[in-house]
């Protein structure tokens, strides 16, 4: 007993004692069957649930942020990658619709000149038109085929269509077309087209002179009687050097008395379209080909 005097003498020991009974008997009144909390446990739980509730919040909008943050990083390396494929897409569609245009163009081509080599026996070298000078003074254009090419001056260039003009200059590497839109009876240097109809070779005319107001090429020289009539293809004839038989010209449009009354005048509308340049094709007859 004196022993256990002594020891509740020290007065730190004795108050650590009295708060371990008091927290047994919380304990054990805590733990019994109850409907409700006692007021010091409404208070814990009080106070526990409002420090949670002013560091949880905070914390929660902190981690949204870094996670929308994060969100929307993905989401812009996702617009930029939509955006590389979407260039990418562009730069392949033009791709592939000049390689089907170019493709359409050559199958054109091909089918032209094998349909042309079975009529008659000609050789088509393609050209591509370098530029084009629009001065009605000296219509004419460039190609990119030359001496190397074989081009030689005074041959036929036509496109798909019809008939474009003559070879007037050529160069190691190019040459320049004269087109028949530039075509001038009063011309000394410019040569006229001895033609007939494709479908009644009783026709026959020159085509020397286009007529800029009504964009037609004359055909003059038609002796009355002529079965030559509106719609009817005119090709060349072919009895010079300068142009081939068969290559056509145009479509009669009208045919009119001419101003002396001794022969008769057609309009000619040329079936070459002198706009949107594409492949050209330089004739070469068998002579022009050894």
């Amino acid at each position: 007993m004196l022993k256990l005097f002594k020891l509740l003498g020290n007065k730190r020991l004795f108050v650590i004692l009295i708060a371990l009974v008091m927290f047994i008997a919380l304990m054990g009144f805590t733990l019994g069957p109850r409907a409700n909390l006692s007021w010091p446990e409404k208070f814990l739980r009080d106070t526990v649930g409002f420090v949670q509730n002013i560091f949880y919040k905070p914390a929660g909008y902190v981690a949204g942020l870094f996670k929308d943050i994060g969100n929307m990083r993905d989401i812009y390396k996702e617009n930029e990658q939509l955006k590389i494929a979407l260039a990418q897409y562009t730069r392949e569609k033009a791709n592939y619709n000049f390689m089907e245009e170019q493709n359409k163009d050559l199958q054109e081509a091909l089918h032209f000149t094998e349909a042309q080599k079975e009529k008659y026996n000609y050789s088509y070298h393609i050209a591509q038109v370098i530029s084009v000078n629009s001065d009605p003074v000296n219509r004419s254009l460039v190609i990119d085929l030359g001496a190397r090419d074989g081009v030689k001056v005074g041959q036929s260039v036509i496109s798909v269509k019809g008939m474009v003009g003559v070879v007037s200059h050529v160069s190691n590497f190019t040459s320049t077309v004269k087109l028949i839109t530039s075509m001038d009876a009063k011309d000394p240097n410019s040569n006229g087209i001895a033609v007939t109809a494709m479908n009644n070779h009783q026709t026959f005319g020159i085509v020397e002179s286009y007529d800029e107001a009504t964009q037609m090429l004359i055909m003059t020289q038609i002796k009355q009687g002529d079965p030559i009539k509106k719609g009817d293809t005119i090709v060349s004839l072919g009895d010079t050097d300068k142009y081939p038989r068969g290559l056509i010209i145009g479509t009669v449009e009208s045919v009119q008395e001419s101003q002396f009354g001794k022969t008769w005048t057609a309009m000619i509308k040329p079936a070459a379209e002198f706009q949107d340049w594409k492949q050209l094709f330089v004739v070469f007859t068998p002579e022009e080909q050894k």
